[in-house]
């Protein structure tokens, strides 16, 4: 079973999406036990503050080492971890590669910063990586962690109803998915290409690799190419 344990000092921000779909059904098949961690949990602080100003200069709270520090020990005191994670905007983009390589992985810790971020020394001397969903800057770490918890859960075996399902998804082998289809056949004289009712599965494999590739450089031209250069 994997562990994912997620550090926040938000964690109602956290109990929808770990709960439902497939991340919520592979919790009740025991195949990932998932642990929200309340960082206020952790402080000494009488009116359970983890956060603090700044020194120097500039707006926005930050949030103090020692509950951190605390909370992150005590998880390391009972397992060893593969990864300590933080979710930052500016650390490195998360990929469908990184998800392969992660749900491999046996035990993982999220931390989720909020605010301002988390102070520094935090990133020096407590983690193993830094990652990002994107350029942008969020309330929290919080919908990131469960975006990667996500991706990483429905990885692994018995987390989808047809274990080849996620083999494709857009991304896995470097192109974006094709289009895809359902009952009815015809809707509104709008109708199915019909390669895909004839039953022929290699020319319907080669018409999907063809709309695959050709998806790919309308809307992410840079990965056929990355692709064609080898």
């Amino acid at each position: 079973m994997m562990r994912i344990d997620i550090i926040t000092c938000c964690p109602e921000l956290l109990e929808s999406p770990l709960n439902y779909s497939i991340v919520g059904r592979s919790r009740q098949k025991g195949l990932v036990d998932i642990q929200v961690h309340n960082l206020r949990d952790y402080t000494l602080d009488k009116h359970r503050k983890v956060d603090d100003y700044a020194f120097g200069f500039g707006a926005g709270m930050v949030l103090q080492i020692e509950p951190i520090d605390r909370c992150i020990s005590a998880l390391k005191a009972e397992r060893d971890y593969d990864e300590v994670i933080f979710t930052a905007p500016d650390g490195e983009r998360f990929t469908q590669q990184q998800a392969n390589r992660l749900s491999l992985k046996q035990n993982l810790i999220f931390l989720c910063g909020h605010y301002k971020g988390v102070d520094q020394r935090v990133r020096d001397h407590l983690i193993t990586m830094e990652l990002s969903v994107g350029d942008y800057v969020l309330t929290g770490g919080e919908m990131p962690a469960a975006i990667m918890t996500d991706a990483i859960v429905r990885l692994l075996p018995g987390a989808l109803g047809d274990e080849t399902s996620a083999l494709n998804d857009s991304f896995q082998d470097g192109l974006l998915e094709a289009g895809v289809y359902t009952r009815p056949a015809e809707y509104k004289g709008w109708r199915v290409p019909d390669i895909l009712l004839s039953g022929h599965q290699a020319k319907i494999e080669e018409y999907l690799l063809e709309q695959s590739m050709e998806h790919t450089r309308l809307r992410r031209p840079e990965m056929l190419e990355k692709i064609e250069r080898g």
